[in-house]
């Protein structure tokens, strides 16, 4: 039963979501409640051991990264002696004139065994440890982790470059680059807390300085004005137990200290201290030979110590005889006959080899990554779902997932944007500084690099983050890198949605609404018109800028005219009249009066003659004159503040929007049948030229 439940809370990770906590209130406990002298010797002989394995640890890891707690680690050690230091003050002042076995065993075996029982000896001793705590070990591991959190973050470009470098190379796939990435980040963190952790064993081997003067002067005083003892007495148990109580902190501070330096002074190798050592250090005889010829001559000077300089001579000459009998077996060992090693055969092909393309994909320079890196919490990713999020209210049906990843053929800050592998726009977006965009109203020069809008095109500056507020106050629009970057692909993404609407997307949206009305959709699909059809109509409407949230209107409509035409053309013109209003409110909004582009009634003639031809065409010439009329209007209308929208015949729509849409996208074009009752039209421009 016990051990079900003990397996329980391991298996759970409850104990160890605990064990940091506790300790902690542990360690503060230490602090405030008084410990008897045998719980002072069970921590104080934890405190050892705990700093041992804390040694054992650093010196056995390979690179610093194995160790990445060691910082956390680091501070608690230091918070734990300097509790114990507390606790231990509390005890040696209440109890210390009873003996100098008042604050346990061990302090009195430091306080004795260590030094002899010599006070004098023992405050030598532990000020020597504290120097070598504190200004050679703690200030060069200090060193050493600064620098190399400086070189770290200077090295984090060049790094993330080479990891794209791989990715981009096929070497490695799109889990191992994320893995390389934080662990880039990981390092760079872990010395940079490494920097700061010396400063806690610093404090320490200062506090433990203080701490000791402090217990000799409030032990003395303690025991001759309090417990009447003569100055001799106290200062034989006070100093004495002051000094031990040092040394018992000092010596696990000097292995931690210690610690520290094996982890940020390790060159990753693969291989841990131990290894190094060996591998490195006495793999040239020759050097072992010279030292040990050296040694062999000191032994030989009158007054020096024969025997130790001579006998170590003799084994360091036998170790390097030993070494070069071993590397002279390596090369034989190397020259036995192997079995011819079998050539290489090259890997067939599979079907795992084709990689479909991205419907959606946006490609980043490596200054952009910051921007769509989750480990990093980039901004572009959050503004990339609401982007998705808002053109599935508004369009009516939920884009593909865009695709991001780094590419080194780009610009340090530019980024492309693809769809379905074709690059459909381009730019540059740089972090740091501001796009201050010209509406039309600002005339205040700013000092920047100038630039156009991506997505529609406005004359802009990039600017540093120092002229945003100028820029804001001067009347421009001043938005981020992030921004750019998000407003260019939502408008992309809305300008080809009919092309983002594939079969796998209709299916979706398709068992989206058949949970609310599935009988309406079956009677439709494929009972009147397949699949297809219902794609294409619905690709229409899209690309004339139609949203097709209103599916219920789109489909009783198909429903209605499916049994007389599966002409996807006519159909879309019949969908389009049901959803007059819906088209008529998106462009006007709820004006009552509707200012539109008419067709002056003899050019409508003739469009509507060569239109109605076989193989309906138009003139090159007519076509180029529409085109200009058509475009000089909409220049007319803008100006006007109003929107472009040309009224035709309802026969004649479906051509000239198709004739339109191309050079003039902001133009709409409406039939007659489309306009609600309830709103009235004002001719505000006539198209009326005619070719000679």
């Amino acid at each position: 039963m016990n051990a079900a439940v003990l397996n329980g809370l391991f298996g759970n990770g409850q104990l160890k979501a605990l064990a940091g906590p506790l300790l902690i209130v542990m360690i503060l406990a230490m602090m405030i409640l008084p410990l008897p002298p045998l719980v002072l010797d069970l921590l104080f002989t934890f405190n050892i051991a705990l700093a041992l394995v804390v040694l054992l640890t650093a010196m056995y890891t390979t690179k610093p990264l194995d160790f990445a707690a060691f910082p956390t680690i680091l501070l608690l050690t230091t918070l734990l002696r300097l509790s114990l230091n507390v606790a231990s003050t509390r005890v040696v002042l209440l109890e210390g004139h009873t003996g100098p076995d008042a604050a346990g065993k061990v302090i009195e075996a430091f306080g004795h065994f260590l030094v002899g029982g010599n006070f004098a000896v023992g405050l030598v001793v532990f000020i020597i440890l504290v120097v070598i705590n504190f200004v050679v070990i703690t200030k060069g591991a200090g060193r050493i982790a600064e620098v190399s959190a400086r070189f770290t973050l200077d090295a984090m470009p060049g790094k993330q470059m080479a990891i794209d470098a791989d990715l981009n190379a096929g070497l490695i796939g799109e889990a191992e680059a994320r893995r390389r990435r934080a662990e880039i980040a990981q390092e760079a963190e872990f010395y940079g807390s490494m920097d700061g952790a010396s400063k806690f064993v610093r404090g320490d081997a200062i506090a433990g300085i203080l701490i000791l003067f402090i217990n000799i002067i409030g032990g003395l005083a303690v025991g001759v004005l309090q417990h009447g003892l003569s100055l001799g007495e106290a200062v034989d148990n006070y100093v004495l137990l002051t000094v031990g109580d040092g040394l018992v902190a000092q010596i696990p501070a000097l292995i931690i200290s210690t610690s520290a330096g094996l982890v940020v002074s390790r060159v990753d190798t693969g291989a841990d201290l131990g290894e190094q050592v060996l591998s490195q250090l006495f793999a040239r005889g020759h050097v072992l030979n010279l030292a040990a010829g050296v040694l062999f001559l000191l032994g030989l000077i009158p007054g020096m110590p024969h025997v130790a300089f001579i006998s170590l001579g003799i084994a360091i000459a036998g170790l390097a005889y030993w070494l070069k009998l071993r590397q002279r077996q390596a090369p034989q060992a190397a020259v036995e006959p192997e079995p011819a090693p079998q050539p290489e055969t090259a890997q067939e092909a599979s079907w795992d080899d084709i990689v479909p393309v991205d419907t959606l994909g946006l490609e980043v320079g490596y200054r952009l990554i910051p921007l769509v890196d989750k480990a990093q919490d980039g901004e572009l990713l959050r503004r990339i779902k609401a982007i998705r999020k808002k053109f599935a209210q508004e369009i009516g049906f939920l884009p593909p997932a865009v695709h991001i990843r780094d590419n080194l053929e780009l610009k340090p800050a530019g980024y492309r944007i693809t769809l379905k592998g074709v690059v459909i726009g381009e730019a540059e977006a740089f972090p740091g500084q501001f796009l201050a965009i010209n509406p039309g109203r600002a005339t205040t020069p700013l000092p920047g690099a100038p630039t156009q809008d991506p997505a529609f095109g406005l004359p802009a500056i990039w600017i540093d983050a120092t002229q945003r507020d100028r820029a804001v106050a001067a009347g421009y629009t001043v938005v981020d890198a992030s921004t750019v970057v998000a407003t260019h692909l939502s408008h992309l993404v809305t300008q080809n949605a009919a092309a983002l609407l594939g079969r796998a997307e209709l299916q979706q949206l398709i068992d989206h609404f058949s949970r609310s009305t599935p009988k309406l959709l079956d009677d439709l699909v494929p009972k009147l018109i397949p699949l297809s059809t219902l794609q294409k109509v619905l690709q229409n409407l899209l690309a004339e800028g139609v949203h097709i949230r209103d599916l219920r209107t789109i489909i009783e409509t198909l429903t209605d005219h499916a049994a007389r035409t599966q002409d996807a053309s006519e159909l879309t013109s019949a969908v389009r009249v049901a959803l007059g209003a819906s088209i008529v409110q998106q462009i006007y909004g709820s004006a009552p009066e509707l200012n539109v582009i008419v067709i002056e009634p003899e050019l409508e003639k003739v469009l509507n003659q060569a239109l109605s031809a076989e193989g309906f065409g138009l003139e090159p010439g007519l076509a180029e004159t529409l085109l200009r009329e058509a475009g000089a209007a909409v220049r007319r209308q803008e100006a006007l503040g109003q929107p472009a929208a040309l009224l035709v015949p309802d026969r004649m729509r479906p051509q000239l929007s198709r004739l339109l849409r191309r050079a003039l996208p902001q133009l709409r074009v409406l039939a007659h049948a489309e306009i609600p009752d309830n709103r009235s039209v004002r001719v505000s421009t006539v198209l009326g030229a005619v070719p000679a």
